[in-house]
């Protein structure tokens, strides 16, 4: 697992939960139990500290490091969609954003188009992506990001044929294939489930195991934002597994959040002032994702 993508996972997870500041020594630490080593990690950090994702500051002879407003939207907007058990219902319009960005400027292109796929956008054609979901504010905060305002048009309309609306989405997404990486998402964790669950119960899995596997569960479930575009429910295929995988995470999470919030604490204290902000730590709330 790539180190700077475990070390989004634990912002999300873990630390923006607890002050949003960790030592760099106890995230080395934390990453030592993925094989990650302390070279790795220095040099990921550094890279999203760089990319404006995490900001750095001194104590004494340690470094300390916390997400930017900007990894905080990313991480928030994430836990939204992670979370969320079921689709909601669709007010039955298509958002649409339509650019002609300059080639000198190819690279604000590119990094648009990053975006709007994470954030669930297909393209219906060349320059042009539509979602189903309410994402105004979205779009306008990339318009603002990238100084785009004199290159892009949003429209906000129904389709009124002559085809029907399922026309588009096959035409910008491929339901099936994604279905199919659900059911292997299921098959792989459902086993572990019951084989983790039982463990715990005997107590025969301990703190560091349950922070291990819980990380993996996150890690692995979140790659479903940039591939799944979270359509609402009338525009799903009717064996979708999308709500199936959901409640597998949830379940699974939910059995592996105590032990494994007491690992990341005991070796969270050893460098930081343990700040864990109760009233705002809710397991089926608060889970990260990003990269």
């Amino acid at each position: 697992m790539n180190t700077r993508s475990m070390i989004f996972t634990l912002y999300g997870d873990y630390i923006s939960h607890y002050g949003n500041k960790i030592w760099i020594g106890s995230l080395i630490r934390l990453l030592e139990e993925f094989g990650h080593n302390s070279q790795s990690v220095r040099a990921a950090i550094s890279r999203m500290n760089k990319q404006g994702w995490v900001q750095a500051e001194k104590s004494g002879n340690k470094s300390y490091y916390s997400l930017t407003p900007r990894g905080v939207r990313r991480i928030e907007e994430a836990a939204r969609r992670i979370f969320k058990l079921k689709p909601e219902a669709w007010d039955g319009k298509w958002r649409i954003l339509m650019y002609s960005i300059p080639e000198e400027i190819r690279n604000v292109r590119d990094e648009l188009r990053k975006e709007l796929v994470w954030s669930g956008f297909g393209t219906l054609s060349n320059s042009s992506w539509i979602s189903a979901n309410p994402l105004e504010n979205e779009v306008y905060d990339l318009i603002d990001k990238y100084k785009i305002e004199d290159y892009v048009d949003f429209f906000v309309a129904e389709y009124n044929g002559p085809k029907e609306n399922i026309r588009l989405v096959k035409k910008c997404w491929d339901l099936e294939e994604i279905n199919n990486r659900y059911q292997d998402f299921i098959q792989e964790f459902s086993q572990k489930y019951i084989i983790g669950k039982n463990l715990i119960l005997k107590g025969q899995m301990s703190d560091a195991d349950c922070f291990v596997e819980r990380t993996k569960l996150v890690h692995e479930y979140r790659k479903f934002l940039f591939i799944d575009p979270g359509l609402p429910e009338e525009l799903l295929p009717d064996k979708w597994l999308g709500a199936h995988a959901a409640s597998l995470f949830s379940d699974y999470y939910k059995e592996l959040a105590e032990p494994a919030s007491r690992f990341f604490e005991e070796v969270f204290k050893e460098g930081n002032l343990l700040e864990r902000r109760d009233e705002d730590y809710d397991v089926l709330e608060h889970p990260f994702i990003m990269d």
